[in-house]
């Protein structure tokens, strides 16, 4: 199966894309975007893995899935394009760093200069239903991205995993501390 994907993911994800429950997901996919209104755009799916190669991953954060409000989701979980209001996720992220930090809160929600800097920014799932948080659970995205985390976590050393919220802590089973 031919997947749109950044080339040092998919030659570490190959395998993952001929599995059958990819094809079940593809299908449930092309699907859910030919008839319903489903975030983000069908060409950001992607997005986080596009912005941040593979070797250059340095710190990975996980959240749930994408934003599920119009014009919200793109690809990278937590954040929005310019010009999108910063959700309360977001402001409560930007807050804990202020006050750990003193880093002024920006201005924009967007987080691609994390992923140029080498945070993958990935959500369990990754797509959704508009208004539905959680619609896209349970159909083959959490298979795919415990895959992402395992060669993460199995080629390559002293990553820093960000699991936020219990949905995405479960995600840290395949995590060996002692390499990250």
């Amino acid at each position: 199966m031919t997947v749109k994907i950044e080339e040092s993911w998919k030659q570490r994800l190959s395998e993952e894309f001929e599995k059958p429950y990819f094809k079940t997901l593809t299908d449930f996919i092309r699907q859910e975007y030919s008839t319903r209104a489903v975030y983000p755009p069908a060409k950001l799916i992607f997005n986080a893995f596009d912005q941040c190669p593979f070797e250059q991953v340095k710190v990975v954060i996980v959240g749930q899935d994408p934003y599920h409000e119009p014009g919200q989701a793109h690809g990278l979980c937590f954040s929005v394009n310019d010009g999108v209001q910063i959700p309360p996720s977001l402001v409560n992220i930007y807050k804990e760093i202020h006050n750990d930090l003193g880093n002024p809160v920006p201005a924009s929600g967007n987080l691609e200069r994390w992923s140029r800097q080498g945070v993958l920014l990935l959500n369990a799932t990754l797509t959704v239903r508009a208004h539905q948080a959680g619609s896209h659970q349970h159909k083959g995205w959490e298979e795919f991205t415990d895959s992402v985390i395992y060669h993460l976590a199995n080629e390559r050393e002293n990553l820093v995993f960000l699991l936020w919220g219990a949905y995405a802590q479960r995600k840290g089973s395949v995590v060996d501390t002692n390499r990250h």
